[in-house]
């Protein structure tokens, strides 16, 4: 695999069991995105986004095909095997933010570099919240703070190892025309900064027209 190419699939399908028979999610996608390419996935309800967003990421496996991320092929690692390289090359942003309540907006952003045993991890989380406009809600929790600001933390969570490729599922989803617009700015920035490679999951045509390429999913299929 070439070394510019962060991700790649190849013939990856997701087939889950109904009453109605076996439904095919994700359907014989292939594809390559090299690093620090932003790329959105757009497509109608029920087009197979997430779930194609989720193998991907190593969050699900595929029934057939095959995912390589950051030179390693994930769809044929376990469970463990999986979470070990999400750790090390990825980063997340949801659209329902997914912060720990119990910890502070500083603590959260902490979490991954902590996971990775790095001794600086007060100090470059502080860093990345000071540069998404958070240094002085450091000490805050989940609960005081705005939509828009959780989800200022979770950006600076997903960025601050500095991942080979940030996954974001609607990361606008939950919030207001203006907040919303402030966020998108906010992690194509951040984004950049970290110099890693963007893959995100919108319904927001504008939105996905600010990545760099856009892929179009229909039926489970890339159209």
């Amino acid at each position: 695999m070439s070394r510019d190419i962060v991700l790649r699939a190849q013939d990856l399908s997701r087939q889950v069991s109904s009453p109605e028979g076996t439904l095919t999610i994700v359907r014989n996608v292939t594809l390559a995105i090299e690093r620090r390419e932003t790329v959105a996935i757009v497509g109608p309800s029920g087009a197979g986004k997430s779930t194609l967003l989720a193998l991907l990421a190593g969050l699900d496996v595929p029934t057939s095909g095959s995912v390589w991320l950051a030179g390693t092929e994930i769809s044929c690692l376990d469970e463990d095997g999986r979470a070990a390289l999400r750790a090390a090359h990825v980063g997340f942003v949801f659209q329902s933010f997914h912060l720990v309540p119990s910890l502070t907006a500083l603590e959260n952003v902490m979490l991954p570099l902590e996971l990775a045993r790095r001794a600086d991890a007060r100090a470059q989380a502080r860093a990345t919240l000071q540069q998404a406009g958070l240094g002085a809600r450091a000490h805050h929790y989940p609960h005081q703070l705005s939509g828009g600001e959780q989800q200022r933390v979770a950006l600076a969570r997903a960025v601050v190892g500095r991942p080979a490729v940030v996954f974001a599922d609607e990361p606008t989803g939950n919030l207001d025309a203006a907040t919303g617009e402030r966020i998108a700015q906010l992690l194509f920035d951040l984004n950049s900064g970290a110099s890693t490679t963007l893959v995100l999951v919108t319904h927001d045509r504008a939105l996905a027209a600010r990545c760099g390429r856009v892929l179009t999913m229909d039926g489970g299929a890339l159209a």
